[in-house]
């Protein structure tokens, strides 16, 4: 049957309204200051990255994007308190792979990493080093090799925290290469690496930003990245493979998600905004030399790559024994 003027009229009055009340909401955002979760203490490489990017929000929209730090529990904490937060686009979570990890590495986590988040994007990556105090008597990882195993159980390594991709990096290098070599967890990579500078821990992995400011001042002494390329940070450090331990690699990345049920339009005006951030020429050199890389994606890609991500994770963590205590 042949639709009639009135049947057009009503259909549009029963469409217009929602249209019309998600067009406004996605117009109005935000209409108030906006918190990013960064589940764990400031000052690490995860907090560098949601700092950055609040900053810049806050500039490209007008309104205020601000950062609340939950430390602890290997990021659970702050993990799941955003979980839980109402899906209104007023919480983002700026995360790195803890978010599929941790589901392996512990018993029970406050949170499911598909069914209480809608990615955004897969913000930048980032390199990840191996250093040590200057105090330590090695100038290459073949040094540090020798070191370790020339004194069993003597030297410990730093990491933001058990399951981080330093830690991974760390264990996937004493295992494969036989060292003893103990693991000291800290609650963010700014801790860890406080500790090295300080002398307490000799041996550290970390992602770039958070080691590049002593490595600058002579605090800390970088051996070698764990990527397949050298850092442009940093482009006299050797990658691990050209130290001559080609299987030693990995990598950071870190999300922006926001809770599951969160408007589509949200959702898409946050990816749109943050992805014209990070093509902005300015931006890019901020972000290369704080020793991060700008990646920018798509929701859906961000959403394949966390699954791939939790596979891959999954295989290190298994083969390696590794369990959250």
């Amino acid at each position: 049957m042949k639709p009639t003027r009135r049947h057009v009229l009503w259909l549009m009055a029963a469409v217009m309204p929602s249209f019309l009340s998600r067009s406004a909401r996605a117009q109005a955002y935000p209409a108030r200051p906006v918190r990013i979760i960064v589940p764990y203490a400031a000052g690490g490489p995860t907090d560098i990255v949601g700092r950055l990017i609040a900053q810049k929000l806050s500039e490209h929209v007008g309104k205020q994007f601000y950062i609340e730090n939950f430390g602890g529990g290997g990021g659970n904490i702050g993990i799941g308190h955003a979980a839980r937060a109402a899906p209104d686009g007023y919480t983002i979570l700026v995360v790195p792979p803890n978010i599929v990890v941790n589901p392996i590495l512990y018993d029970r986590v406050p949170f499911d990493p598909i069914k209480d988040f809608e990615p955004v994007t897969v913000a930048v990556t980032s390199k990840e080093a191996l250093v040590v105090h200057p105090s330590l008597p090695v100038q290459t990882v073949k040094d540090l090799v020798a070191l370790i195993k020339g004194h069993p159980g003597k030297y410990s390594y730093a990491s933001g925290g058990i399951g981080t991709p330093p830690h991974l990096i760390g264990e996937l290098f004493r295992l494969s290469l036989g060292l003893d070599l103990v693991h000291v967890p800290f609650n963010g990579g700014g801790l860890a690496i406080g500790s090295v500078v300080a002398g307490h821990t000799p041996i550290g992995l970390s992602a770039l930003a958070t080691i590049l400011p002593h490595t600058a001042d002579g605090k800390l002494r970088a051996l070698a990245v764990a990527s397949k390329t050298r850092s442009q940070a940093l482009p006299d450090v050797p990658t691990m493979a050209e130290a001559g331990y080609p299987e030693i690699e990995g990598e950071a990345w870190f999300a922006v998600l926001v809770p599951a049920r969160t408007p589509p339009e949200i959702v898409t005006q946050l990816n749109h905004a943050i992805l014209e951030i990070i093509a902005r020429p300015d931006m890019k050199e901020r972000v290369a030399a704080l020793g991060y890389e700008p990646f920018g994606s798509t929701p859906e890609d961000a959403a394949t790559q966390l699954a791939t991500e939790a596979t891959k994770w999954t295989r290190i963590i298994r083969g390696a024994g590794i369990k959250a205590e």
